[in-house]
């Protein structure tokens, strides 16, 4: 199996650990008077992450993508990197975190790990790897549509959960 199809095949087994904590965390957070909010966009979300995952295989096969170390090595640092954030967050929340927008009534806004400096670390290591992990073997295309798609995506999602939280728009 070529290294990189190992490690797209990685990312979708974390996206699959993922899927698992939050189906687990939900039900933390129901048994807890939790509601959700905002599920509409949610399948779109699915789809747009499993098209990530598609596309960056697609495009390196069928795209004859090269690999080119000069990129490739600082794109997988992003990778990590991403991943390192994503599951600091997921520590730090601990069940409340979900992929789902989920408020349990009464618990108060986390304000440490990295929250401390921003409202939604998580976003960052989401758009950092749907970036970096198709660039990882030339993808570009797989990266940018991502990259588009995203941040739309991403803007109904961050009304929804500052909503959601009572925040107001950062």
């Amino acid at each position: 199996m070529p290294p990189y199809t190992l490690l797209v095949l990685l990312v979708a087994f974390e996206r699959l650990i993922e899927l698992n904590t939050a189906r687990r965390n939900a039900e933390w957070s129901y048994d807890r008077g939790g509601t959700e909010h905002g599920g509409g966009h949610y399948p779109v979300m699915v789809l747009l992450h499993t098209g990530l995952l598609a596309g960056c295989l697609a495009e390196v096969h069928y795209g004859g993508r090269p690999f080119v170390a000069a990129l490739a090595w600082p794109m997988l640092a992003l990778v990590v990197a991403a991943q390192v954030l994503r599951w600091w967050c997921v520590a730090v929340l601990g069940p409340r975190w979900n992929t789902r927008v989920i408020v349990v009534p009464g618990l108060p806004l986390v304000d440490r790990g990295p929250y401390r400096f921003m409202r939604h670390p998580n976003y960052l290591a989401v758009a950092v790897e749907g970036a970096a992990l198709p660039l990882v073997h030339g993808a570009w295309i797989t990266a940018l549509c991502f990259t588009l798609a995203n941040a739309p995506l991403l803007a109904v999602r961050l009304r929804c959960e500052n909503a959601a939280l009572g925040l107001a728009p950062a």
